[in-house]
């Protein structure tokens, strides 16, 4: 089976700073794949590298088979969605939700706009009525359901979610992380997911890789980390950091 995403040797530099070191990874198609680690990791910076955001200095990306070039086309847009962390900083203040969904479509050349629009809005729970109102009328949970939804209308392949509800609070989070679940198993898409919340990767994605300053510290499954099956003292360090503060007898 071909991967929906295939990673080789990338290397990421920042003048002389190195914030990938050779990483490597695969995701098959539908899966979810995680990516943990402390600020700092590089798990960031490899979704903005597959997106096209950071310089890649070497290696090899693959969509679906396909070998990205330096500059990303409109049909690699059409099958990689990214949706950010803040969703305060993502939406344009001065764009309705009407028009911030309407965007992508004219970019690609959509035709069928108004049911596009009206289906990414019932997809992500909010409906027609928030149509027309701007990004300071949302609450933070309504603007992530926003960014979703505009990564979805395209209808891609694959979301790339970079710590999609690390910006909200607890409650909001536990929707956000159902509808995407929901949204995954109804369209079939492969995630990869950024969060520095092991719970949250736990139950949301099949395999994680562990990161450490641009590089792989381990690969797991959900069920390793559940079981605290983990090879490396690093992975440990972080799981123990992940059960927060306890007071001593």
């Amino acid at each position: 089976m071909t991967p929906a995403l295939a990673i080789d040797t990338l290397r990421v530099t920042f003048e002389d700073f190195v914030a990938l070191n050779d990483v490597s990874l695969t995701v098959a198609p539908g899966e979810s794949f995680g990516l943990v680690g402390e600020s700092g990791s590089g798990k960031s910076t490899l979704l903005r590298a597959v997106a096209g955001l950071a310089p890649i200095a070497g290696g090899t990306i693959e969509v679906n088979g396909q070998r990205l070039d330096t500059r990303r086309s409109k049909a690699f847009y059409r099958q990689v969605q990214m949706v950010f962390q803040d969703p305060y900083g993502s939406l344009h203040p001065r764009q309705t939700v009407d028009r911030l969904l309407l965007e992508p479509l004219a970019i690609h050349g959509f035709a069928d706009t108004e049911r596009r629009i009206v289906r990414a809005l019932d997809e992500v729970g909010l409906g027609s009525g928030f149509r027309f109102r701007y990004s300071h009328q949302l609450s933070g949970g309504q603007r992530q359901r926003v960014a979703i939804a505009r990564a979805l209308i395209l209808e891609p392949s694959i979301l790339l979610l970079d710590e999609p509800t690390s910006a909200l609070d607890a409650s909001v989070q536990a929707e956000v992380l159902n509808l995407l679940e929901e949204v995954r198993a109804a369209r079939k898409l492969t995630f990869v997911m950024v969060s520095h919340d092991l719970a949250v990767v736990t139950h949301m994605c099949d395999r994680l890789m562990v990161m450490q300053n641009g590089s792989e510290v381990e690969l797991l499954t959900s069920a390793d980390l559940a079981g605290r099956n983990v090879g490396q003292d690093y992975t440990r360090n972080l799981l123990i950091a992940s059960e927060g503060f306890r007071r001593s007898a």
